[in-house]
């Protein structure tokens, strides 16, 4: 395959965000939010090591300031100038040394403004979200803000105690005291800085297990009969990609809807935000329902090295949609997938799937033609072949990184076919293949 690679340092869509200096092993947020007065505090302790010889750390933070910053529990000196925060160590220190740097920061948060738009901590009329991809975590935690380094991660969220708060991992306990609560929640799996989240609102929650998998629907008390009949097929959708990709890959699932309009759902580790736009009590946001459940397991379990390979989340849960379809009693996705081939052939065929470059990397292109490759795949492996390589794929990288690279290899070792051919054409050449016959 001809696809070229970006560099090995940072990641050439986003160049300033990021170190790689160091791998984060924990985060452990503290954070105090007033939602009356949009007010965010917090003490960030990120257990760490080294991955060279370094004397210099460098976090992603930006529009909050730091006010103390400690290494291994002793006062350290740092400069803050967005959107980096740099910490020198007392002294140099080698590969492979764990460091524990503890960050005291305070400030109204707001979306950073990027060439995708605005991203990160947003306020809502009564409550807050998060909206991180791409570089949007930066804006409420400092951090190592890639998307191929992954760590742990524990949230502590006070707030006043009328509001419900919903966290990246598994609900670790409350404790009120006065006027305040204390929302606690631990994530154990691997997580991409921009895949965590902070959720806060006046919600309600309802709590099941779906095909086997702790479920969680958070939303106002007044969209509950739109909500409960919108997210009905959950279940059905759960079932359906346990058996199409393997087991549910996180420990739940949560679902947030938002009493105010949002643009386009959030992805999160273990986690989907939808506006109320998005749940109309007719099931007009379906496709979403289920684009957002297959991200947990592409992009979310199994997430990209970079940027540049954001089709493998995009595309599979793009195709994601008409897998649902065709299982729901729709249009096929065979009769799907032909469907948006003759749409994209009527759009520019400029666009190299396999690097599309920053500022086309969440163009619509990007999710259809990455979804057709996988039908193309589908069709030209049959579906036993196909879905039992796709299963051993989840199983292989679940909750590491991967690349297209990666993929292609894994495909024809699994299959003991060639497939370069397939992939350059879909890849790397930007005029769009014909799709191999039906045979469905």
């Amino acid at each position: 395959m001809r696809l070229r690679a970006t560099p090995g340092v940072g990641d050439a869509y986003a160049p300033t965000s990021g170190d790689d200096g160091y791998d984060v092993e924990l985060y452990d947020l503290e954070l105090d939010y007033r939602v009356r007065t949009n007010r965010l505090s917090g003490v960030a302790t990120i257990a760490l090591v080294t991955a060279h010889d370094v004397s210099v750390l460098a976090f992603d933070l930006v529009h909050l300031r730091v006010s103390a910053v400690r290494v291994d529990g002793h006062r350290a000196v740092f400069a803050q100038r967005d959107p980096k925060l740099r910490v020198t160590l007392p002294h140099p220190v080698p590969a492979g040394t764990h460091v524990t740097v503890e960050v005291e920061y305070a400030g109204s948060p707001v979306p950073r403004r990027s060439r995708w738009g605005r991203i990160g901590w947003e306020e809502l009329a009564d409550g807050a979200i998060v909206a991180s991809q791409p570089t949007g975590a930066p804006t409420w935690f400092p951090c190592n803000d890639h998307p191929g380094r992954k760590a742990r991660m524990r949230i502590a969220v006070t707030t006043e105690k009328d509001y419900h708060v919903v966290a990246t991992g598994s609900p670790a306990g409350q404790t009120t005291r006065g006027a305040l609560r204390t929302w606690r929640f631990l994530q154990e799996t691997p997580t991409a800085t921009y895949l965590a989240a902070v959720q806060v609102g006046r919600y309600s929650a309802h709590e099941r297990t779906l095909a086997g998998v702790p479920v969680a629907l958070h939303h106002p008390r007044a969209l509950h009969r739109r909500v409960q009949h919108d997210f009905a097929g959950l279940e059905a959708m759960l079932t359906l990609f346990n058996e199409s990709f393997g087991p549910y890959p996180l420990e739940r699932y949560d679902v947030v809807v938002t009493p105010d309009v949002l643009e386009i759902p959030i992805e999160a580790q273990g986690m989907a935000t939808f506006g109320s736009n998005h749940v109309d009590g007719v099931g007009g946001s379906e496709r979403l329902i289920a684009h957002e459940l297959a991200h947990q397991w592409f992009g979310n379990s199994v997430g990209v090295a970079s940027w540049q390979h954001i089709w493998l989340n995009e595309g599979f849960a793009c195709y994601s949609e008409w897998l649902w379809s065709e299982a729901s009693g729709h249009e096929t996705a065979d009769a799907m997938a032909r469907y948006h081939h003759a749409a994209l052939l009527a759009l520019p065929q400029d666009l190299e799937l396999g690097d599309p470059g920053p500022a086309d990397m969440f163009d619509d292109r990007v999710y259809k033609r990455g979804a057709l490759l996988v039908h193309a795949l589908r069709l030209t492996l049959g579906d036993e072949t196909f879905f039992r390589a796709l299963r051993a794929w989840t199983a292989s990288k679940r909750h590491g990184v991967a690349t297209t690279e990666h993929l292609l290899a894994h495909l024809e070792a699994c299959t003991e076919r060639d497939l370069g051919a397939l992939f350059d054409d879909w890849l790397v050449a930007t005029a769009l293949p014909l799709l191999p016959p039906a045979s469905l």
